[in-house]
């Protein structure tokens, strides 16, 4: 097991995807794979026998162990939102880096939803979560950059890539995306309290629309 571990991680690490392909495995499944955001209905016959809320919980599975629900979820919808939070939480609060009953290691996870749903902006944000907990910040901040790619303006991407640029000492990208957030009444203030801390914080400045550019009043024809 530890062998394969390494040689999967060790394809992982490669510029080309090729080799993280083959060892992730082909998307094709006996049920999907199903895109999560769009084929709803498809999700509850596979959510009530293996994503049970305990599995959600990461307690217990529901048809095998842990992860053999979580893989039989992800199989048929590799960008599970919930399943690949849970799956990245476990493996993290049991410090591995492949759960017990899985195909894979997490990453490839991450990994083959991306190649199912290139532009959901979720599993990046996810990924970039996962990778930033290991203490890969360059690698988790690439991945936050493209999940603001695919949504700019939602508040706990800009939250969480402002973490990660404070983590780079990057304060003015920080703050840029602390703003983002806090314009949209994101409730955590832990990005905002480090910036006051580092001494970087700064109100945003209030938008005047300028004079040229307010609407003009039309004179009633007549």
């Amino acid at each position: 097991m530890k062998i394969i571990v390494l040689a999967i991680a060790a394809a992982l690490a490669l510029p080309s995807t090729a080799s993280a392909r083959e060892f992730c495995g082909k998307l094709e499944n006996h049920y999907g794979p199903y895109d999560y955001r769009t084929e709803k209905g498809k999700l509850p016959i596979v959510d009530g026998a293996h994503f049970t809320e305990e599995v959600e919980a990461g307690i217990r599975g529901a048809t095998d162990e842990l992860g053999g629900d979580l893989d039989y979820t992800l199989r048929a919808f590799p960008n599970h939102h919930r399943a690949l939070a849970t799956l990245s939480r476990v493996a993290l609060r049991d410090k591995v880096v492949m759960i017990p009953k899985t195909k894979w290691p997490v990453e490839c996870y991450f990994l083959r939803a991306q190649r199912l749903a290139p532009n959901d902006a979720v599993v990046y944000n996810l990924y970039g979560a996962y990778l930033s907990s290991k203490g890969q910040r360059d690698e988790a901040l690439a991945q936050y950059k493209e999940a603001i790619r695919f949504d700019p303006d939602n508040a706990m991407f800009n939250y969480n890539i402002g973490l990660a640029y404070l983590k780079k000492n990057d304060y003015e990208k920080a703050l840029y995306h602390a703003h983002k957030a806090y314009d949209q009444r994101y409730p955590l203030p832990g990005l905002k309290n480090q910036l006051i801390k580092a001494g970087k914080w700064k109100d945003k400045p209030a938008e005047e629309t300028p004079a040229e550019n307010k609407p003009v009043e039309e004179t009633p024809a007549g």
